[in-house]
Order: structure tokens, then sequence, then C-alpha cells
């Protein structure tokens, strides 16, 4: 397939001009009021990881009990993304906007607020199903509130967002886990999200457009079969990636992922009969069918895959090989996080005759950085600006693998099925990092433990083979199929 000029869609549902009662919606602020959000609820996914040491201490965690109060976000996160896609097609992507902000803040204050494992575990679970709730609408909105350059602009600022996040986290959970603020350890990782909740809900109902009912005929029923069909399969998919490597790999999780391989060929089916009949299934084989559209899923879980298994491994080497602190090695990644976003928001910008390139460039420039950085610390050593310049390179190739991809994979698809599509992508996203941070992280801990006791020598010789195992997806990220714009 060839790749032609995006022609991005007419915007979905209600206009940017629509507003509800005592609204303010123009475009900038609806963007800053989303992306904000989206920031907080990114952040959350890995601000945690810092804390991680004290959480245990304090509460008394057993390694199990800490998996999961770190994997029970990103576990009902993943499984209800589509879900919430579809809640907000339906009940309007405003109001459950604001009830996905409302529930991320008050868990969030619940996590804060938790006195053992187990409230910490179950109010981190509330969490993700806030943020499965808010993520969705981030995007739909954006689809209606922007139209073309406008729009291409704003998807740069969403991938930005989504690239700084994953840093800004480890730098803000270092931050604050240090400063242990009025002696509260762990716990203002989880509070700081509180206030700035507030002023986003008070924010939101300013400024996002009204919501308006679908068009006679249009709204759509949930798909509860299709709705268990998929939560199953991604839980047994998320599941044992998320507590495998801590668990020693037993039996169970082989079975768990076998079994999600079973139950996502049924849903598969489900799904393409019950279109053939006529209903409404969460996720419509006609998206599916949009052209390029599967290729844009293979490349966004792949560099979504490589952007957080880099990430981890690197963290896991500096903190534990170069002796860095958490603030340090957070703060080492600023160059990639920067870089990422200014790419996001200007490729578009850059001259017609590289635009083919672009993304196939970006994996191949992602898979040469990620080879560098592994040969430049091979000694068990800092070696300095090097070093930067690689990470410099990672940044760039990873927003070129990631925001020509989304921007163009959202262009395929017809306005109808902006929520459906957005809902899918999301939950393609979110796999692709729990899958990088599962595998690489799996890979490194125990090409590690296979090297005997952890030193600078032994973590880097166990991030050198990760940097391979990464080079390699980044080079067949360049190999797929390019997307191909709909007309």
């Amino acid at each position: 397939m060839t790749t032609t000029s995006p022609s991005v869609p007419s915007p979905v549902s209600t206009p940017a001009s629509s507003k509800a009662p005592g609204t303010d919606n123009r475009p900038g602020r609806v963007l800053a009021a989303v992306l904000a959000a989206q920031f907080m609820a990114l952040l959350d996914v890995f601000i945690v990881n810092v804390a991680a040491p004290t959480i245990r201490t304090d509460l008394h965690a057993s390694g199990a009990g800490l998996q999961l109060v770190i994997a029970g976000y990103t576990i009902t996160y993943a499984v209800l993304l589509i879900t919430g896609a579809r809640l907000g097609e339906r009940l309007g992507h405003r109001r459950v906007y604001i009830a996905g902000l409302a529930l991320f803040t008050v868990a969030s204050l619940a996590c804060g607020l938790s006195q053992s494992t187990g409230q910490l575990i179950a109010f981190r679970l509330v969490q993700g199903a806030g943020s499965a709730l808010l993520i969705p609408q981030v995007l739909s909105l954006i689809q209606r509130t922007f139209t073309g350059e406008a729009r291409v602009r704003a998807l740069g600022a969403y991938s930005a967002v989504l690239a700084t996040g994953a840093a800004a986290g480890q730098v803000l959970g270092g931050v604050l886990v240090s400063a242990d603020l009025f002696g509260a350890g762990w716990r203002p990782v989880f509070l700081v999200n509180v206030p700035v909740g507030v002023v986003l809900l008070a924010l939101a109902a300013r400024v996002l457009p009204a919501d308006s009912a679908p068009p006679a005929g249009r709204a759509r029923g949930l798909d509860l079969p299709g709705l268990v069909l998929l939560g199953a399969g991604v839980s047994l998919f998320t599941v044992p990636l998320v507590l495998g490597e801590q668990k020693g790999w037993p039996l169970w999780t082989w079975l768990c992922l076998a079994a999600c391989a079973v139950l996502f060929a049924l849903f598969c089916g489900y799904e393409s009969r019950l279109a053939g009949r006529g209903g409404a299934p969460l996720i419509s084989p006609r998206l599916l069918r949009a052209p390029g559209m599967g290729g844009a899923v293979f490349r966004l879980a792949a560099i979504m895959a490589v952007n957080a298994g880099f990430l981890f491994v690197l963290t896991l080497h500096m903190q534990g090989g170069l002796g860095y602190s958490a603030l340090r090695a957070g703060l080492t990644f600023a160059p990639t996080a920067v870089l990422f976003g200014v790419v996001g928001l200007t490729w578009r910008k850059w001259p017609r005759s590289v635009q083919p390139a672009l993304v196939p460039g970006g994996f191949a420039l992602t898979a040469v950085a990620s080879l560098a950085v592994g040969l430049l610390l091979r000694d068990g050593r800092d070696v300095g600006v090097w070093l930067y310049v690689a990470f410099v390179a990672a940044g760039i190739g990873m927003s070129l693998g990631f925001s020509p991809v989304l921007t163009r994979a959202l262009a395929t698809v017809r306005p109808e099925d902006a929520a459906d599509a957005s809902g899918l992508l999301a939950t393609v996203t979110q796999l692709g990092q729990v899958t990088g941070v599962a595998v690489f992280g799996a890979l490194f801990l125990g090409r590690l433990e296979s090297q005997g006791a952890p030193g600078a020598y032994s973590s880097a010789d166990a991030l050198l083979v990760c940097t391979y195992a990464l080079a390699a997806v980044g080079a067949l990220g360049a190999v797929s199929g390019p997307v191909r714009m709909r007309r």
C-alpha cells in the first residue's frame, strides 16, 4: 500500500460551536482541559513505581501484593477502555469524561488514605476504572472539536502528552517520595491528584462542548457478551504478563495466555456474527477493515512496547547498575520525552517529499538508537554526552513511529466509528505498554539473574541483550506496511 496525504474526516457528533449552558468551550481551552486530565491519568501508570519500596515497607506488603498495587490500575484500565468509549458515544462524551474524572479523583484520595495493602489494591482498581471512562473521551472530544490542520496539531499535542507522562511520572514520583511531605511518605503520589482533579472538574464543566443525543436509530447498546469476552481476554493477557516475572512464570501464566488467544478468537467470531445480524458490536468489523487500520494497530502496539520497555529496563539499569537516584534516573530521560513531544507537534510541517518515509524512518531510527544505548553502556559506566545523543535519537524515532500513525489511523475511519476507533487505539496503546514492560522487563531480569549477583557489569550485559530485542522490534516496525488514508 502507498501513503497518501491525510484527509481528516469531518468532526463527530456535536460541532465545537455547541455549548452547554454556562460553558466557554473555545477549542484551545477544551484541548488544555482534556490533555491535562490525560496527563494526570497517564502519570499514575508510572508514578507508583518509584514509591513501591516505601509502600512495601509502610504497609508490610508482600511481593504479590505490591505487584497488584502497581498492576491493578493498568489491568482495569486496559479491560474497560473500549467500554468507556462506547459509554461516551451512548451517554455523551462530556458527561462520561466528567464522571470518569470524578471517579479517578475520589479513588486517588482513597488510595492516599489507605491503611492496608488490600485497601490500596481495591482503590487502585477503581482508579483504573475512572481512567478507562476518562481517556477514550479525550480522543473523541478532540475529534469532534477540531477539524483539518487544527485536528492534526491537537493530535500532535496528544502524542506529546503520552510521551512526557512516562518520564514525568518517574521524576515526580522521585520528587514526592524524597520530599516526604508532612511525613506522609508515599501517600502524596496519590494525593497530588486530588487538587488537580478538582480544578479540572471545574474547568471541564465550563469549557467542554455540550453533549447531544445520537440521531434517531443511532444509539447503540453496550454489547455485553462482547464486553465479557473482550474483558476476560484482556485480563488473561495482562495479569500473567504483569505478575509472571515476579512469580517465576508458573504454569498458570502460560495457561492464561493460551486461554486469552481462544477468547480473542471467540470475540472476533461473535462480533462478526453480531454485525452480520445488524447488531452493534463492541468493535465494528468495518472499523478493522478500514484502510491500513490493521497495520496501524500493529505499529502503535509495537512502538508503545518499545517506548515502555526502553524506559523500564533503563530505569532498572540506572538505579540498580549505575546507582542513580530515582530523581536522577527520571531526569535522564528528559531528552527522549522532550524530543518525542516536539516532533509530535511539528512533523506535519516537514517537507512533503519526506512524509512517506517518516514512519519507517522513525522505527529504523528507534532501532539504531536503542542498540546505540546498549553498546554505549556495555562497560557498566556512564558515558556522558553520547548517551544523551542516543536518547535524543530515540525520542525522535519513537515519535515518528507513533504520531503520524495515530493521526493517519484516525483519518481512515468514518465519523460514526470515531468513538470505537478512540477506544480501540487507546486500548492498543495501553496493551503495548503493558507488553513492553512485561516482556523486556522479564528479559532484563532473567538475564540479570543468570549473571549472578547484580552489579554494574552484569546489569549492563542484561541491558545490552534487551537493546538487541528492542532494536529487532524497531526493525520489524520499519518494514511493516504503511497506513493509507481514507479520501
